[in-house]
């Protein structure tokens, strides 16, 4: 990454954490664009390149840290079992949460009482399990494992929003990795009813 890239990605993230500070203290609502410009020492168009709405802003900690995961899902052997590959996934964002809780649970409470966040993060979890499934169906083979790739997404990414929001829901206080390791065993051991014929 050359000085420029560099420079941007600071102020990027200084505007994103000027955000969140902003929206943890005075409620996402009452936080203005013009506030957060003021606050991170950006004039409002240097904020607008960088993030078009509220929204973006509130949930690019997240939408960061599920894009990290699927680079840590590409970044593992071609060879290694799909589900092993899923696993290596799943422990980034049992660590992010590890390392990151207060934060996390911050933005979820805030994105689940306000419809447009709450809209946007649905939106971005649904690209990313379309990304996720491509991937997965690259790894098992390619067009005709399309189906069981896109299943894999979809229990993959429910596995992370059940086990967060569980998680979110304690206030932290429970255990997100045994939250996880319990919803992995009700889909491996048919603990989980499934429509049948």
């Amino acid at each position: 990454m050359g000085l420029r890239e560099t420079k941007m990605e600071r102020t990027r993230q200084l505007i994103a954490d000027t955000a969140f500070e902003l929206f943890t203290a005075q409620g996402f609502a009452a936080t203005t664009m013009e506030q957060i410009a003021a606050a991170a020492e950006v004039g409002p168009r240097t904020l607008y390149r960088y993030y078009a709405t509220k929204e973006a802003l509130l949930l690019t900690f997240v939408e960061q840290r599920l894009d990290e995961a699927l680079d840590v899902l590409r970044a593992q052997p071609a060879d290694m079992p799909v589900p092993q590959a899923l696993y290596k996934l799943l422990d980034y964002v049992l660590r992010t949460v590890a390392e990151s809780g207060d934060r996390i649970i911050a933005v979820y409470e805030l994105a689940w009482r306000t419809p447009s966040a709450r809209a946007r993060l649905s939106d971005n979890t649904s690209r990313w399990r379309e990304e996720l499934a491509a991937e997965i169906a690259r790894r098992m083979g390619g067009r005709s494992a399309e189906l069981a790739a896109t299943l894999a997404s979809a229990n993959t990414m429910t596995v992370i929003e059940v086990s967060v929001r569980t998680w979110v829901e304690s206030g932290g206080r429970s255990n997100m990795r045994r939250i996880t390791h319990r919803a992995l065993d009700l889909l491996r051991g048919s603990g989980v009813p499934v429509a049948t014929p």
